[in-house]
């Protein structure tokens, strides 16, 4: 029994570095960072790296129309899912406000706008051509006469804008979806010179802070995805003063919380540099593809595309499946997403996402009901034998080694198995990490109640699983349960472990305050079905002891 609360204390204490791991590194700066870069002017991204390969351009053209330049005016594109508005100006956004998602839990909370008036001063969508801003030292003008685009659901639509940009005829046509939150784009470059010219396409996308709740649960960072790796930087103090900067197979990047992405998926992943910034709390993200050399009059056509909206991970699978990987399911992510599949399922008949996270948690505990009955069974055994342990451990208290032997021989006798109480545990591990990881990134939890409002009363309880109980009744239910737990187990023999496990309730209270309410309920209906298991053990043995 001893040797089983060791291994559980081992269990519980590793639980608690790897959930307050994050805590003490962003506390004390422990992160590991990408290779910085240089800071960037607002209106200017950071200095090019030296063309890594010359690609071959397209034959020559016949002589380019003339080019007119027009003002600057708002194009507002509608779909179903969000309202864009596109600055004919460069084809920057001024705003994208996404229809199915507000702000806050209110009926008249504002819808989450990807783009507000802080993160559109710095042009996102906008490309940057030779290091020079396409927006602010280019002229543009359109093709057509219309305002915008309507789209219902199923149609696309382009908007199609011609500018020059460092004496380049730069055609751009962006093609907006209304199943979904994808932005296509094709973009021509021509040399108009009579000499031939280096050229640098970069994209850019940006989000403000207030995209992401602020706390560890919902950060703001730059991410990408680099062969298939997911990488990011949520460091603040890091973004600002240096940057960061990556170079490789480049299948995305941009600007993430939890729930929403802004970012670039490159037509050629191949040495492609990214580099991110964050300027007066908007984060900045500028992809780089390689360096073009085009003689006079030839062109360069390159694609490129663009996630603005939530992290729904079976949209972003049907888009491509690195850009799913942004929903960080983590190590067990197997697991994460068998869950997630049947969190999914027990959803579309009970259409409450707190009822669906009971059902799961109750077929968790059923699958694993043999494996804890068998752990009840060993710890049964380990208590009938703690007399003769109390015996053995004050006999040989001043004589370690003997002591261990002792305690070898008496469970070889009996045919126990000091480990079989913690098999079980270890087993389980995998699968709570899996659901923990699934429910801290599901958007599905975002503003969806459990139960609204404190029963009897107007006061908003469990009105959001993705964010704590504000009241923090589960936690403290929890914590209780956890308590009643150690009173029906067999203490522990040292006093050292005893008051370890005296203080383990408080320590996972005080540790779950602040957890998503989804988790802590999770947590305490699994608690609830143990304690429930472990009575129904107790009395079986009893009966069977009454039996014999």
């Amino acid at each position: 029994m001893q040797d089983g609360k060791n291994l559980l204390i081992a269990i519980v204490l590793c639980l608690i570095v790897i959930v307050g791991w994050g805590y003490l590194a962003e506390y004390m700066g422990w992160a590991t960072r990408p290779a910085p870069v240089a800071q960037q002017s607002q209106d200017q991204q950071a200095a090019h790296p030296q063309p890594q390969a010359q690609t071959q351009a397209a034959p020559a053209q016949a002589s380019l129309p003339v080019f007119t330049p027009a003002p600057g005016r708002d194009l507002t594109v509608d779909t179903p899912l969000y309202e864009a508005v596109v600055y004919s100006g460069g084809g920057a956004l001024r705003s994208f406000k996404l229809k199915k998602y507000q702000v806050g839990l209110a009926a008249d909370s504002p819808q989450v706008n990807m783009v507000d008036p802080k993160s559109a001063q710095v042009a996102p969508l906008g490309l940057v051509i030779n290091s020079q801003p396409s927006w602010s030292t280019g002229q543009w003008s359109m093709d057509t006469g219309e305002n915008g685009l309507a789209l219902e659901q199923g149609q696309q639509g382009t908007l199609r804008l011609v500018g020059e940009v460092d004496n380049l005829r730069v055609v751009r046509e962006m093609t907006f979806s209304a199943t979904n939150y994808l932005i296509r784009e094709k973009i021509r470059v021509v040399n108009q010179t009579q000499q031939a010219r280096s050229v640098r396409v970069s994209y850019t996308v940006a989000a403000d802070a207030s995209n992401a709740a602020g706390d560890r649960y919902d950060a703001m960072r730059v991410a990408w995805d680099n062969d298939g790796s997911l990488k990011e930087e949520s460091s603040a103090s890091t973004l600002e003063s240096t940057g960061v900067q990556a170079v490789g197979k480049i299948y995305w990047a941009g600007a993430m919380s939890t729930y929403f992405l802004a970012a670039v998926l490159p037509g050629d992943v191949n040495n492609v540099t990214v580099k991110g910034v964050m300027q007066q709390n908007v984060y900045r993200t500028a992809v780089e593809e390689q360096e073009t050399l085009l003689g006079p009059g030839q062109e360069k056509e390159l694609s490129v595309s663009y996630w603005v909206g939530p992290k729904v991970r079976s949209e972003l699978q049907a888009v491509s499946p690195q850009l799913a990987k942004s929903v960080d399911l983590g190590f067990f992510h197997i697991i994460a997403k068998g869950l997630l599949w049947l969190l999914e399922f027990f959803h579309k008949y009970v259409h409450n996402w707190g009822l669906a996270i009971i059902l799961l948690t109750v077929l968790i505990k059923a699958a694993f009901w043999p494996l804890t009955a068998k752990s009840y069974a060993s710890m049964e055994k380990m208590k009938k034998l703690q007399p003769h342990m109390m015996e053995i451990r004050e006999k040989f208290k001043d004589n370690k080694e003997q002591m261990n032997k002792e305690v070898m021989a008496l469970y070889k006798t009996y045919g126990v198995n000091p480990a079989s109480g913690c098999v079980p545990i270890l087993i389980q591990l995998p699968v709570f990490f899996g659901l923990y990881q699934a429910l801290l990134t599901s958007i599905e939890l975002r503003h969806a109640p459990f139960i609204t409002y404190l029963p009897g009363t107007d006061i908003l309880w469990l009105a959001d699983l993705s964010t704590k109980d504000p009241l923090y009744i589960t936690p403290v239910i929890m914590g209780l349960t956890m308590f009643l737990q150690q009173r029906m187990s067999p203490p522990a023999t040292d006093p050292t472990q005893q008051k370890i496990m005296m203080f383990l309730p408080l320590i996972f209270t005080a540790l779950f305050l602040n957890f998503p309410s989804g988790l802590v309920l999770y947590w305490l209906v699994n608690n609830v079905l143990s304690i429930a298991q472990q009575q129904m053990m107790i009395r079986k043995f009893k009966a069977n002891a009454a039996a014999k």
